[in-house]
């Protein structure tokens, strides 16, 4: 097996690049990654409308984003566990389970964050 050659400088950063737009285009082929990006399209925008300050908004997109990174972590997780091979085992079950909770916790984040703003700016 021959390593990739070392890449420096632009050269570098520009296969970087297209390694994260290949990553980004396998995680487009998952249901749950396409449904979180879809959601994400229409929160996207709908945060300058909710947002009363800058940094209202740069949370409320954080927390969308986050929602997203951890999505295509679980994702990976996923795949390399099915890598390895189709027995069930504990620890793959267990590696698996995380992942899913990890996507369930930023979620809830999004949704309680989405839900403090909302509440914030249309009192209870």
């Amino acid at each position: 097996m021959t390593l990739p050659p070392k890449r420096t400088g632009l050269s570098r950063v520009w296969h970087a690049l297209r390694y994260s737009l290949q990553g980004l285009q396998a995680g487009w082929q998952e249901p749950a990654f396409r449904q979180e990006a879809l959601l994400a399209l229409l929160l996207l925008p709908g945060g300058w409308w909710l947002g009363q300050s800058w940094l209202e908004v740069v949370v409320l997109w954080a927390t969308v984003v986050l929602v997203l990174v951890v999505e295509l972590l679980n994702t990976a997780v996923e795949s390399v566990v099915d890598r390895i091979g189709p027995e069930w085992h504990e620890l793959s079950r267990r590696a698996k389970d995380m992942g899913s909770a990890a996507v369930l916790l930023s979620l809830l984040l999004c949704g309680a964050t989405w839900l403090a703003a909302a509440i914030h700016r249309f009192g209870a």
